[in-house]
């Protein structure tokens, strides 16, 4: 046999899932464009002459809020992203932009950019300002993380 090599050392576990569109839900999540979204609006049509009840979806970028619609008929599957929230404590915000996090094993994490805009400016407020223990909740799907709130941590 020939001898192969694998760069990739993933467990192979999907970043999506399958759904069929008349099961997607308002505020659920759905992968449009190849980006995950979070659905803010949907409707179902009627099924016409020709054919499918269609379902209009109208879903925001998880990370960049860009606005994105598609259209596809109800009985169809689209693919739904694993979206997972977890909550770190803030250790330090480095000169560069980078938040250090720490999990509930101690374990932590310096690769995630402390965000543009409100939530970046009440992390930052919250940790450097009021100097308050701070716990910060990164969002993760598709291989991209943002930090997407931050809270005081409790005492």
């Amino acid at each position: 046999m020939a001898d192969e090599t694998f760069e990739s050392a993933d467990a192979g576990a999907s970043k999506t899932f399958p759904m069929q569109c008349s099961a997607l839900r308002k505020n659920g999540h759905v992968v449009i464009k190849g980006r995950p979204c979070k659905i803010v609006d949907m409707s179902t049509s009627k099924t016409g002459k020709h054919g499918h009840a269609k379902v209009n979806l109208v879903a925001l970028d998880i990370f960049t809020g860009k606005k994105y619609e598609d259209l596809s008929p109800s009985t169809h599957n689209m693919d739904v992203p694993h979206v997972s929230r977890k909550e770190y404590q803030l250790l330090d915000i480095s000169e560069d932009g980078f938040l250090s996090l720490m999990d509930d094993n101690g374990d932590t994490k310096d690769d995630v950019k402390v965000p543009e805009g409100e939530t970046g400016a009440k992390i930052t407020k919250l940790f450097k300002e009021e100097e308050k223990d701070t716990n910060v909740i990164v969002l993760t799907s598709m291989g991209e993380e943002i930090a997407m709130d931050a809270k005081e941590a409790p005492k």
